[in-house]
């Protein structure tokens, strides 16, 4: 997959285990509605442009 944006960048989300955790969460709880084995979720920050 390739994904390109100039508003938004992949979010830095080192040191936020919370954050990543509400994600793998919510990843599982998607994976399970819809029956898809993997489900991956990306976070993105707008930037400044």
């Amino acid at each position: 997959m390739d994904i390109h944006s100039d508003s938004y960048k992949i979010a830095a989300l080192s040191g936020q285990e919370e954050a990543v955790e509400v994600i793998r969460q919510a990843e599982s709880a998607l994976a399970q509605l819809t029956g898809i084995k993997d489900v991956t979720l990306i976070a993105y920050e707008k930037t400044e442009h």
